[in-house]
This record gives structure tokens, sequence and C-alpha cells, in this order.
């Protein structure tokens, strides 16, 4: 009957946001009105949690596992409050100690992930964008121009932060006119570059510290549960970090259209758009997307923790590295394929 499956769908659907969002509060929650081995031991938690969940959603699939899931989150922040209240076992502060070393060196696995989707995705948009216009490059320059730009003086306030600010923007028009001549890049897909571009340096103007203290809007829980809504209306509209959040949210996107978009690279001449039998089924990208797409509540919470874990000024070095990175490969990408490459490049050619 189409009722019950509606209010199921619902259901679910509803218990898929409320685990995203209890991940989106519990957190910084925890960081803010406890302590940092307190925010590491949750985050922990929960990432194993989550592949758990994950590794029974890639055996069983059933649909009830999100609303299964709902009441585990509440459970572990409330252990988490309870093991800070009193003396905590040094055991737990060292498996909070080593997360936090494991989540800190992992940086530059991120900054390889997300410039490396990011590339991925914005070439798909060239392909798109250069099959929608055709031959029309007067379309693409539109299309190009409708992106915007904008001055960031925020993020060259420094001699040092105005200098990579000066070279980066350089590298990309050098590298720009470079793919126009070789016939290997388009309008839309150099834009897309530039927008990630100034994507990053957006978010290095930003300091968290000109945000409100987070632990300055909590108040211990009260009897009265109306006090204590309050006090979580507050923290989540003044204190929730927002430029983290943007920056968490531009990073599983790209992850994830990037984990779609790997399947459809390197097909054979003879293999359709959409695969084999209508699939992509026997591919190893096919494989390393299922396993993406079904454990992406896990990369949830890794990529939430680091980027709430790093300070300012490693946020700032972090993101300055990945435009690099972002425009060194791009560079090797633009120089080292061939003329022949037609099937993943035809739609940059003419």
């Amino acid at each position: 009957m189409p009722g019950p499956w509606f209010l199921w769908s619902a259901l679910t659907s509803t218990a898929k946001l409320s685990n995203f969002l209890q991940v989106i509060v519990f957190l910084p929650l925890t960081l803010s009105t406890l302590s940092k081995s307190a925010f590491l031991l949750l985050s922990l938690l929960i990432f194993l949690q989550s592949l758990i969940h994950g590794t029974l959603q890639l055996l069983w699939g059933s649909p009830a596992l999100p609303v299964m899931q709902l009441p585990i989150q509440p459970f572990l922040l409330l252990v988490c409050f309870n093991v800070f209240s009193q003396t905590v076992p040094p055991l737990l502060l060292s498996l909070a100690s080593w997360w936090g070393t494991i989540l800190t060196y992992s940086s530059p696995l991120f900054i390889i992930f997300e410039a490396m989707s990011s590339l991925l995705v914005v070439q798909k948009l060239g392909q798109v964008g250069r099959e929608l216009v055709g031959e029309g490059e007067a379309y693409q320059f539109w299309l190009a121009h409708s992106g915007g730009g904008g001055a960031y003086p925020a993020a060259a306030l420094s001699p040092l932060s105005s200098t990579l600010l000066g070279v980066a923007l350089t590298a990309f028009i050098f590298l720009t006119f470079i793919g126009f001549g070789l016939r290997r890049t388009n309008v839309i897909e150099s834009s897309g570059l530039a927008l990630f571009i100034a994507y990053n340096i957006w978010l290095c103007g930003f300091d968290r510290q000109s945000f409100s203290n987070p632990a300055s809007s909590y108040a211990p829980l009260l009897g009265n549960i109306l006090p204590h809504l309050q006090t979580l209306v507050n923290f989540i509209t003044n204190t929730l970090p927002k430029t983290v959040l943007v920056a968490l949210i531009y990073r599983l996107v790209v992850l994830l259209c990037a984990a779609r978009i790997l399947p459809t690279i390197g097909a054979d001449s003879w293999e359709t758009e959409y695969g084999v039998d209508d699939g992509w089924d026997g591919r190893p990208t096919y494989r390393f997307t299922k396993i993406l797409l079904t454990y992406r509540q896990s990369i949830l919470v890794t990529v939430y923790s680091h980027l709430l874990l790093l300070d300012h000024s490693s946020q700032v070095w972090w993101r300055w590295m990945n435009i690099f990175f972002t425009l060194v490969i791009w560079s090797i990408e633009l120089l080292v394929s061939g003329e022949d490459d037609a099937i993943t490049k035809e739609w940059k050619v003419d």
C-alpha cells in the first residue's frame, strides 16, 4: 500500500537527517563544554559505531538501520559526559590521544582527496558544459562570468599570504593560457578551478576566534528543560563553527561526486556512457565508489573531527597547500594528456 510505504520512507529519511545533525551538533558541543580529550573520545566512539553501521548496511542493507541508529549517538554523548564528570581512566585518555594523533597526521590525505576530487568534479562540469553549449565559446564565457569573482583582502593581511596569493593567481592564469594553447581545457573548467581557488582564499580570510567562544554560551544542565533548550538553540545559532561547516559540506560533496564520476572514467570505445550491460558493476572503481558511499557516515565523522581539531593557522596553512597541490595536479594533467586520449578528453578538444 502506498500509504505505509510513504510513511516508512519519510521515517527513514528523517532518521538519516537526524543522525547527520546529531554528529554536526554533538562534536562541537563536547569540544566546547568538556575538553579536547572528551571530544576526541566521542569522535572515536561515533566513528567506530559508524563503521559497524556501514558494515551492516553493506552486508544486510535493511532500511531499518538508520532508525535503529537514532538512539546510539545520544547514548554515546551521555557516556562521554559521565566519564569526564569524574576521574577519567588512563586507557580512555590514551585512546583519545591516539585518535587525535591519527586525525592530525591525516591532514595531507584529506588535502589530496579534496584536491583531486575537486579537479575531477570541475572537469566533469567542463564536459557537461561543453556538451550543453557545443561549440559556442561565447556561451562558455558567459557561464564563466556568471560564477562571479571578488577580492578577499582578509586573506592577504601578511606579506607571506599576499605573496602566496599572487603566486597562486599568476600560476592559475599561466596554466589557463597553456591549456587553451594546447586545446586541453575549456572556459568552464578553468572557471571552476578559479572558483575553487577563490573558495579556499575566502576560507583563509576567516578567523574562528572572531566568533563568540562556544563555552561562553553553555550553561550546566538544569532541572527545567526550557533553559536547556534555550541554551542549545543559542549554541546552534551563535557558536556552531560556520566556516568549518562550509568546509565540511564542500569536502563531502566533492568527494561523493567524484566517487560517482570515477566508474565512468576509462571506458572502452565500444562501451556506452552507462557502461557494459547498463552498469559499472564489474569495474574496480565501482566497488571503490560503493565502499565510499556505504561508509559515508564514517567519512563525515573523520572529516568533521579533523576540521574541528585544527586551529586557524593550521587551517590557513593547509588551504594554501590545497591550492598549490591542485594547481600542480592540473598542470601535470594538461601537459601529460595526449592528443589521442579521445575517450576521456574528447570534451576538451575540437
